[in-house]
């Protein structure tokens, strides 16, 4: 399914508040943080030539957020820096002065933060990295898992010492039941979504995101045409395009979101024009994505910034994932989970379409960005979906800062 924005915000300036979430001095911020992690680098961008030769576009540049500060996957920038954020904001309220990332290990910002606990839903990777967060500047961590969530990822953010809480039914479901009981034990919600009246701390969340933008266009011979950016609830996609209408202006690429067919809450909302929620039914393999309502603060975003919405079937996920694991005509080989090389296949099959690519004004001089979200974030599942073993990951030896 395929349809262009044709919201009453469209191509209207991001709300003021969006724009200062998103805006360069805030993405320096979030850089400066990433600036003190010991195991930051920055992430790979690789030129898909081939495949761009073989599809007949100019360039395809996917930036492989598989490497990400150990974590796997672009998550890893948003909900560790909200952490940071908030204990650094709570201990300069509470000793009347402003204080400085440089302090975050001091004494007295380490008592502040055991008083802390800091709580979120996940299907996976948001987790993981709220988990690292409060490991890093020693707070306590409650995650709330779906059924859905694999052993493998249960384990991966377990090992960061978080108290697990199983939740029966969706990804929508444990967003709700860690929003009640948060709310009744007094811990700090740290939601890459949001709804009404919480929309400050996954606006720091999707703020985190912004790195991976700045880095992408130093790292392009020249900015982008095209940007197709995969979407749960929608933060990723608002972040990347709300980035690149803010520095790029009138340059802007032609931006489209791309939903799993099977949870598809981002281009309902866009057929609606508003915020909806849609039924829960059959399970799809793109894990990560699999949300049945939007965030708000994406959605205001994305009715501005975005130029169309398109869903993508689960074949066209697992079928991305061994096109990059085998990749044609001399391209690197990249490991990418089943939510990671969805942007991509979005893509590959708006090109394949003549209808959709006359509509995005793709053709020989297009340059495309897209993002691998996440690596074998589930060692096992991408195994059974390519074939192949990944690369096993770098021993992990504690706490870094």
């Amino acid at each position: 399914m395929f349809l262009l924005n044709a919201t009453a915000d469209y191509r209207q300036p991001l709300d003021p508040r969006d724009a200062e979430t998103l805006g360069p001095a805030a993405a320096e911020e979030v850089e400066r943080h990433l600036s003190v992690r010991e195991n930051h680098a920055v992430t790979p961008l690789v030129a898909l030539s081939g495949l761009a030769r073989e599809v007949g576009v100019a360039a395809i540049h996917i930036k492989d957020e598989g490497h990400r500060l150990g974590l796997g996957s672009f998550k890893a920038l948003g909900g560790a820096y909200a952490v940071i954020r908030l204990v650094l904001e709570e201990a300069g309220q509470r000793l009347g002065r402003t204080v400085d990332l440089a302090e975050l290990h001091s004494q007295e910002v380490r008592a502040v933060a055991r008083e802390m606990t800091v709580a979120c839903a996940t299907d996976g990777n948001h987790g993981r990295s709220v988990a690292q967060g409060a490991e890093l500047v020693g707070a306590r961590a409650a995650i709330f898992v779906h059924s859905g969530v694999s052993d493998e990822r249960v384990a991966a953010i377990a090992r960061f010492g978080a108290e697990m809480i199983p939740v029966e039914g969706t990804y929508d479901d444990s967003v709700r039941e860690a929003a009640r009981i948060a709310e009744a034990k007094g811990w700090i919600i740290v939601s890459d979504t949001s709804w009404p009246g919480y929309e400050r701390i996954p606006g720091l969340v999707m703020q985190g995101y912004t790195a991976l933008v700045r880095e992408a266009l130093r790292q392009m011979p020249e900015p982008p045409t095209h940007v197709f950016i995969q979407s749960g609830v929608g933060g990723i996609a608002a972040a990347v395009a709300g980035h690149l209408a803010i520095a790029l202006g009138d340059r802007r690429p032609v931006f489209t979101v791309v939903d799993p067919a099977r949870a598809a809450c981002l281009f309902e909302t866009a057929r609606a024009g508003r915020p909806v929620t849609i039924a829960h039914g059959e399970p799809t393999v793109m894990a990560m994505l699999e949300c049945y309502e939007p965030s708000l603060v994406a959605w205001r975003i994305l009715s501005r910034a975005a130029d169309a919405f398109m869903t993508v079937d689960e074949v066209d996920a697992t079928g991305i994932m061994n096109r990059l694991a085998r990749p044609v005509s001399g391209d690197q080989a990249i490991v990418a989970g089943e939510s990671g090389g969805v942007g991509l296949a979005g893509a590959l099959k708006a090109i394949a379409d003549p209808v959709i690519k006359a509509a995005l004004s793709i053709d020989h001089r297009s340059r495309i960005f897209v993002v691998n979200t996440e690596g074998a974030t589930d060692p096992g599942k991408y195994a059974e979906i390519t074939g192949l073993s990944p690369p096993r990951s770098p021993r992990r030896t504690g706490k870094e800062l």
